[in-house]
């Protein structure tokens, strides 16, 4: 199973019955789009798991060392604004950003866009899914975010008001002005 999507436009969870069914449910991998979708994922292969692990560990590490925000794994989801409860497989939120939630939004799922997003894709991600996810975390206000696919080798750099840039792998990619500083090399991934 890749994953499992459930059209539930007619039903209408709120924020409180979204976080509970995932609460409840906590051997399962939930998303919910903007549109009413509910989507159940399912666990990723030894392969993919390492790679996420590894790009957690190459953020969290350059986060310890700057002090300039927190960084979150796959297991958080993130209420953007546009409704949707989505949890990239990793993401960085300025520290200011994140502290100016209320500590019960910190909690639950806050209710802010990242920063920062990296989107890993695994074999069984649809690549047009995972495209139209990454333009909504741009809409968002996400200011920088990956799409690595390892498949095609190829990473897609996604930027506020501005096109999307494909590279081939390996490459060298940088944090920025969103991340100063930070720089992963996928050649070694």
């Amino acid at each position: 199973m890749s994953l499992l999507t459930l059209k539930l436009d007619t039903v209408h969870f709120s924020d409180e019955q979204f976080y509970h069914l995932c609460q409840n449910n906590r051997e399962l991998k939930f998303e919910h789009t903007a549109k009413g979708e509910l989507i159940i994922m399912s666990p990723v292969g030894g392969e993919s798991g390492n790679l996420e692990a590894n790009l957690i560990i190459d953020l969290g590490i350059w986060n310890r060392q700057t002090g300039l925000g927190y960084t979150f794994s796959s297991s958080t989801i993130f209420k953007l604004p546009n409704g949707a409860d989505r949890s990239p497989d990793a993401a960085w939120i300025e520290e200011e950003r994140w502290q100016a939630l209320a500590p019960e939004q910190r909690q639950k799922f806050p209710p802010i866009a990242p920063d920062f997003v990296i989107e890993l894709r695994s074999a069984t991600d649809d690549l047009e899914m995972l495209r139209s996810k990454m333009h909504e975390y741009i809409d968002a206000g996400v200011q920088l975010a990956w799409l690595i696919n390892t498949q095609q080798q190829q990473v897609e750099i996604y930027r506020q008001n501005q096109d999307v840039e494909v590279r081939n792998l390996p490459t060298q990619l940088s944090g920025e002005n969103v991340l100063p500083g930070f720089s992963l090399n996928l050649s070694c991934y």
